[in-house]
């Protein structure tokens, strides 16, 4: 059985400078790499707040599921990075926001930064499309 590969972009100018997409779906598996706290201007949101930074990099996450044909309730791994690990606690309160129901796995990981200093926390997930039909 063979897959078609969709790329999946946001408009992220970065996409084609750096050659990644947002997200990659190959039938039923869709997955969303790091996302960053941006707004569509590719201006930081939420200086200093892992809350409402992790907020932002979901809704942005939500909306690459939405446009590969899936949604948050087919995501079954999410990661999240922060550059503290002493502020897990405030971006998983937020990640469990959208996830409390369908509770896929999950690592929780820091690192020492992200290419913006600004930047707190780049969520993934990975999702699996349920009752996909290729």
């Amino acid at each position: 059985m063979t897959f078609d590969r969709e790329l999946i972009s946001n408009g992220n100018p970065m996409e084609m400078v750096v050659g990644f997409s947002r997200a990659v779906r190959v039938g039923p598996f869709v997955s969303v790499g790091g996302t960053a706290p941006v707004d569509a201007e590719g201006n930081t949101v939420g200086l200093g707040d892992v809350a409402a930074q992790t907020k932002q990099c979901i809704e942005i996450i939500k909306a690459a599921l939405a446009q590969a044909g899936s949604g948050l309730q087919d995501v079954v791994r999410t990661r999240v990075i922060l550059t503290n690990i002493d502020d897990w606690k405030a971006a998983i309160d937020v990640r469990k926001e959208y996830f409390r129901e369908v509770r896929p796995v999950d690592t929780i990981m820091a690192v020492d930064r992200f290419v913006n200093p600004e930047w707190l926390v780049e969520p993934e997930a990975d999702a699996i499309i349920e009752g996909w039909q290729g």
